[in-house]
């Protein structure tokens, strides 16, 4: 947000808010700084591009639902594969089926690493006069997904690499001579990359950076310390995000070969990613050349690391649907060999529940990656559709971890070896990553109500300070009067609002209970903005403090967009078991706003997908290598002592 009359002009409304709420001047400085960082990149995109007419604002904010930017177009498998992506899977497979992937340290082993640079894995999203494939977000997206099948931390190392590295900032903000003389090695693989940005005090609170850059001669010498930066190994490139003159900014740098006096790593353990180098990185004057500041045509470094976030979002969720699949996968023999008073668990309802949870939550994330990429690709910023995204995908990975995975597998789950015990914290971590959950959600309501803020409560809150008042108090007749001209607009529209009639759109084709949920969605978009305005209005200037109800009102706006984009994603897809996921999945969402309790019916549609499920219809899982039983019990002899046992009752 720009500047208003009679205020400095790079003070945000967010800033001026909080100035207004009573915080200190430190936070309202602080938090004004991230909210124009967030101007810098909405500045970098078309008008019909930016967040106001995204999908999602669009949705909430107008009469009707445009309801075409919610459909993902069908595209074929040969569409969304290039021949590189193609050379990447099969010779991660073959590292997968030789045994080899993993080093003896354990990690993602160098020779994968370097194997996959002539096969293009590195160069997926650089433009091909740099070196690379030039993959569109959606073909790349899909791709991570087939690549965490068979193994999630090379599939993240490629996210890392192309989304939050130096990959993203480069490509968008580099010089011509930077691209030129940077991305083709990592486009090659010659040099791998990552991006340093948090700091033992700078994690959601990014105004909290302490690393300096300062300009000596030709070279930026950098003095600070990052911490959880994932791929932080000697000899790769790094985006360093640090301040130089009292502003963040982001400068490349090549990391030396081996720790020196300058360089230092900071190792610590840690249960996630234990596949992966996630380490700190020490810097003491550590000299970086001065030709390679990015420099953003608006905003500085936050603007750069902002920038990214969007494709790191994507890929959490892309990649979720490769681990909950193969977590599927091994559920499907477990529950066929475990038996429980003589019959296979899989025929216990209480088992297929949890298949066909599994299974709609899957495709729930699948149509969310897709959706968002699209956007991406036609020229959105995505910022609304990307964070409920990353929020679906990560929060529905942890509920098929814990709720439904581990319970369907009981102790077993806690023996070496087995994929739970072994991975549990790398499917937990995708929760904390690129924003945890709910303080993600509540920048989705911030960006969501931003504009309507601006344009109703701005003028309101202006005139409040100019005579000295905190807050409006509706019952005081000469406030009112006072605030007459700025209350005008608001009531007009809030009187419109509460006339105009539900948004309605009927799709060719649609089956009824797709169609159903879709009609759902659009009534419970048609009453979001009073509510939400209301709660504006209720609590004014303290609504920053009210995290619990934003993080409340922002989730059920989600969940309405889920079921949206679920429901179209399915009869785009035209895939019948795809479209009972869809189906089950947006009854959960429509109980979880409504309160409503499950039907029977539902409870037999949830043992019908499953027994599709295990039939093998659900696409996808066959190519997934499943993990052994773990202490099997011996059927025959079980069977045989069960025999003995009933002919001595019978003596």
């Amino acid at each position: 947000m720009t500047s208003t009359q009679g205020q400095d002009k790079d003070v945000s409304f967010a800033e001026t808010a909080l100035r207004l709420g009573g915080k200190s001047e430190d936070e309202a400085t602080r938090t004004g700084a991230m909210d124009r960082a967030d101007d810098q990149v909405e500045a970098m995109f078309a008008p019909q591009y930016k967040t106001v007419n995204s999908p999602i604002h669009k949705a909430v904010w107008e009469t009707d639902v445009p309801i075409d930017l919610f459909r993902t177009p069908k595209m074929t498998a040969a569409s969304l594969t290039l021949p590189a992506m193609t050379k990447s899977l099969d010779l991660i497979k073959k590292y997968k089926k030789e045994g080899k992937i993993w080093d003896e340290q354990n990690k993602v082993a160098t020779s994968l690493l370097e194997d996959l640079g002539p096969a293009g894995y590195w160069g997926m999203f650089i433009d091909k006069k740099h070196g690379g494939q030039g993959s569109t977000v959606r073909q790349f997206m899909n791709f991570l997904a087939q690549v965490a099948l068979i193994d999630p931390t090379t599939a993240g190392l490629a996210s890392v690499h192309g989304c939050i590295g130096a990959v993203d900032p480069l490509q968008a903000f580099g010089t011509d001579e930077q691209k030129a003389r940077l991305l083709p090695r990592l486009a090659s693989g010659e040099a791998l990359s990552a991006f340093a940005l948090t700091e033992p005090c700078a994690g959601s609170d990014l105004t909290a950076l302490r690393t300096t850059a300062v300009l000596k001669g030709d070279k930026y010498v950098i003095n600070g310390e990052k911490l959880f930066i994932t791929n932080a190994v000697p000899g790769r490139m790094v985006g360093i995000v640090c301040n130089i003159d009292g502003k963040p900014a982001a400068i490349i740098a090549d990391l030396p070969k081996q720790e020196n006096e300058h360089f230092k790593i900071h190792s610590y353990g840690l249960h996630a990613l234990k596949h992966a180098y996630n380490q700190g990185l020490i810097f003491k004057d550590f000299e970086v050349p001065k030709e390679n500041l990015l420099i953003p045509p608006i905003g500085d470094g936050l603007t750069i690391a902002y920038h990214g976030l969007n494709l790191g979002r994507l890929a959490l969720c892309a990649a979720s649907t490769g681990v909950m699949r193969t977590m599927l996968a091994n559920m499907l023999p477990w529950s066929k060999f475990r038996e429980t008073y003589g019959q296979p668990i899989q025929s216990r309802e209480l088992v297929k529940r949890r298949i066909a949870r599994t299974a709609s939550l899957i495709v729930g994330a699948e149509a969310l990656y897709n959706w968002g990429s699209d956007l991406l690709d036609k020229g959105y910023r995505g910022e609304l559709e990307c964070v409920i995204a990353k929020i679906f995908g990560s929060e529905a990975q942890k509920e098929v971890a814990i709720e439904l995975f581990m319970k369907t597998h009981g102790g077993r789950s806690f023996v070496h070896g087995h994929p739970f015990g072994d991975n549990v914290h790398d499917f937990l971590a995708p929760c904390i990553y690129e924003g945890e959950g709910e303080v993600l959600g509540m920048a989705f309501f911030k960006s969501l109500a931003k504009a309507h803020g601006q344009q109703f409560f701005e003028p309101i809150g202006k005139t409040l300070a100019e005579h000295k008042l905190r807050t409006l108090n509706p019952l005081n007749p000469a406030q009112v009067w006072l605030l007459r001209n700025q209350l005008i607009p608001y009531a007009a529209w809030r009187a419109g609002k509460m006339f105009e009639g539900s948004a309605s759109n009927v799709i060719s084709g649609m089956s009824e209970r797709l169609q159903m949920h879709v009609d759902f969605a659009q009534e419970m978009l048609n009453k979001l903005p009073l509510e939400l305005s209301e709660n504006m209005v209720k609590h004014q200037l303290k609504l920053a403090d009210r995290q619990c109800r934003i993080a409340e009102m922002s989730q059920r706006v989600q969940d309405t967009i889920v079921i949206l984009v679920t429901a179209l994603y399915a009869h785009e897809h035209g895939n019948d078991v795809y479209m009972e996921c869809a189906d089950l999945l947006c009854q959960d969402l429509t109980r979880k706003l409504t309160g409503e309790r499950p039907s029977d019916e539902y409870f037999k549609a949830c043992s019908k997908l499953a027994d599709r499920v295990i039939s093998g219809e659900f696409p996808g899982l066959s190519e997934v290598e499943t993990a052994e039983i773990l202490l099997p019990y011996d059927k025959k002899n079980e069977a045989a002592t069960s025999s003995e046992a009933k002919q001595a009752a019978a003596v």
